[in-house]
């Protein structure tokens, strides 16, 4: 038999609302700091947000056309990782390094102005450029431009498992040999559609989120970008081995009451790397805050895991990032390995009896050497990644 297929994670980059940079995210995460503030967008409700920190800085040049908040966003992150994206293109070739990119809404807050606009005006704003504004595609094209890379290249948008699903595309382009190094991730911004709607579906709440906690009421939307670069075989300390996807569909906003759906995700992607539940040191979960997520993926991850391995979601500090919370969490993951240690779950406190698992108040400095993160969405579309140490 043939052993597991493992990809190395040679480099990442992410933004978010607890920093503009990698260093800053992780820093502020590592000492139980959260991002969360009360929104200042013009709503007829109060929510908290988790928006991206510091001034986004405009594109300019060849790139001016995709100019954007998401656009800038993106460019934020590749403004990181470019170098490392061009040193697998010198080294693999340009048209074998792939760029596989998450999104949930894509540039609906640039529509969202133009549209503003055309109704004071009775015009669109003269730069306003749907194509490389608004437009999923946009964001491969402009991660194309600022690195080099030109092999496969297209956008993933399952929701809010957009770019943790990236992650299983990267490891059949790689099997198939479609690709020598893949270019994933995911960027969502804040906008009017997401936080009004999310406010229709009754689950925003008003006050920081609290994931897991009893008198959790609901979650808070976040924004930002986080790519990773996977490649065939290189020097890492942290490999891609499994990626687990499901569609139980079995309904378009609740997850299956019994976590049908997130027990084949999590199995497949521990049948894929041949690991055993007893062997994840630390489990990322998809934990908004809802009443009926928490619950649902708390029980699945006991069926699985029992009762023992630390629980935390992140959202508590980034808010839900949509499509680009997969990636997000999936570097978060990468991170607990190489620096050995596991986020405090914020806000956590009191627990909710009904759900048995560990959740821990403080951070943790345990051996983590293998790390699952969860993203689960919409309709049922789910994705369990796995990522371990081989040294």
């Amino acid at each position: 038999m043939s052993p597991p297929l493992s990809h190395p994670v040679t480099a990442y980059a992410l933004t978010n609302a607890l920093g503009a940079t990698t260093a800053e995210v992780i820093a502020l995460l590592s000492q139980g700091q959260g991002g969360l503030a009360p929104c200042s967008w013009p709503l007829p409700f109060e929510t908290f947000v988790g928006e991206v920190r510091g001034e986004l800085c405009a594109l300019t040049g060849a790139e001016a056309p995709y100019d954007s908040r998401l656009g800038r966003i993106s460019g934020r992150v590749l403004e990181e990782l470019s170098p490392a994206v061009a040193r697998a293109c010198a080294r693999w070739g340009r048209e074998r390094v792939a760029v596989v990119l998450g999104t949930s809404t894509g540039g609906i807050h640039e529509t969202e102005l133009a549209f503003d606009a055309h109704q004071r005006e009775g015009k669109l704003p003269a730069g306003f450029d749907f194509e490389r504004q608004h437009a999923f595609h946009a964001l491969v094209e402009l991660a194309q431009r600022r690195t080099g890379a030109a092999g496969p290249a297209y956008v993933v948008s399952t929701a809010c498992s957009s770019s943790g699903k990236v992650l299983g595309t990267a490891r059949r382009l790689l099997a198939t040999g479609l690709a020598d190094a893949v270019l994933v991730g995911g960027v969502d911004s804040l906008c009017q559609t997401t936080l009004r709607g999310f406010r229709s579906l009754e689950v925003l709440s008003s006050k920081p989120c609290r994931p897991f906690a009893k008198e959790r009421d609901g979650l808070n939307i976040g924004e930002g970008g986080a790519m990773l670069l996977v490649e065939r075989e290189a020097d890492a300390r942290v490999h891609l081995l499994g990626v687990g996807e499901s569609s139980d569909a079995h309904h378009m906003s609740h997850p299956h009451p019994d976590g049908v759906g997130m027990k084949a995700s999590m199995l497949e992607a521990l049948e894929q790397a041949a690991v055993a539940p007893a062997e994840i040191d630390y489990i990322n979960a998809h934990g908004t805050g809802t009443q009926l997520n928490d619950l649902t993926e708390g029980k699945a991850i006991a069926a699985l895991f029992g009762g023992e391995v630390p629980v935390v979601s992140t959202k508590a500090y980034t808010g839900h990032m949509l499509g680009a919370g997969g990636a997000t969490e999936a570097i978060f993951s990468i991170v607990a390995i190489e620096q050995g240690w596991v986020p405090a779950a914020l806000r956590a406190d009191p627990l909710d009896p009904e759900i048995p698992i560990h959740i821990p108040p403080a951070r943790l400095e345990p051996p983590v050497r293998k790390v699952l993160s969860n993203s689960f969405a919409f309709g049922g579309s789910n994705v369990s990644v796995l990522f371990g140490a081989l040294r």
